[in-house]
């Protein structure tokens, strides 16, 4: 019998402590964050099983968001991870990324809060700047989402033609301009704000609605994880 569950194989486990049949047993929610990443890398490496050596993954970040905002070629350097295992848990992340905005098409988007819940569980693994704009009808029902830039977010790299460009192709009445803060904390920059004034400007010329432009952080205890510039009143 085996004392040490963490250096146990999964297939010692007693079955009601194996992840993959407590899953079939009693769903995804019956889980540890620990848990559903084991069933993801399938195996352990020598001395520890999949489910301690996830436990180790989320320690070593310090949280399931660190953790899924971590490179591909970051994790692929951990003792038991490895390229193929690395790949498929950024695969894995981005797919909810991508499910979590794919439920917001052709639905209205007409707040920051709203904003926040279509890109924030998405925007929030990035760990580079990433500038996307946010498509709508008339009725302010979302037509798509646009990435712009990526990287460190500044005039050059976020001109307003390349700005205004999807929306005059998807012929948009208005969009809502998003970007994030890998540091956690949304409070802008003054370049956020000359970018945000300018952007105004060529908005009123163009007869493009600019609605807003948020930027993605990290909640806050008692706040928001996001900043809105409509609702700082630079956007009116």
């Amino acid at each position: 019998m085996c004392h040490d569950l963490s250096t146990a194989t999964i297939h010692e486990l007693p079955i009601d402590e194996r992840p993959r049949e407590k899953l079939l047993a009693r769903g995804p929610s019956a889980l540890s964050d620990s848990e559903l990443i084991a069933i993801l890398l399938r195996t352990g490496t020598k001395g520890i099983n999949a489910i301690a050596l996830a436990d180790r993954l989320l320690r070593q970040f310090g949280s399931f968001a660190a953790l899924a905002r971590a490179p591909v070629q970051e994790l692929a350097k951990i003792h038991g991870v490895g390229s193929a295992k690395a790949i498929q848990l950024a695969a894995s992340f981005a797919l909810g990324s991508r499910l979590a905005r794919e439920r917001f098409f052709g639905k209205t988007v007409d707040s920051p809060a709203a904003i926040e819940e279509l890109l924030g569980p998405e925007m929030r693994l990035l760990d580079r700047e990433s500038l996307q704009a946010v498509l709508l009808d008339t009725k302010q029902r979302l037509l798509s989402v646009q990435e712009i830039s990526k990287g460190s977010l500044n005039e050059s790299l976020a001109h307003p033609r390349e700005i205004f460009k999807p929306c005059i192709t998807q012929s948009a009445n208005a969009f809502i301009l998003v970007h994030n803060h890998p540091s956690g904390d949304p409070s802008p920059s003054e370049a956020d704000l000359r970018l945000t004034r300018r952007l105004v400007e060529a908005a009123r010329v163009l007869q493009i609605s600019l609605l807003d432009h948020v930027i993605i952080g990290l909640p806050r205890p008692g706040g928001s994880g996001y900043f809105s510039f409509k609702e700082a009143g630079v956007i009116t």
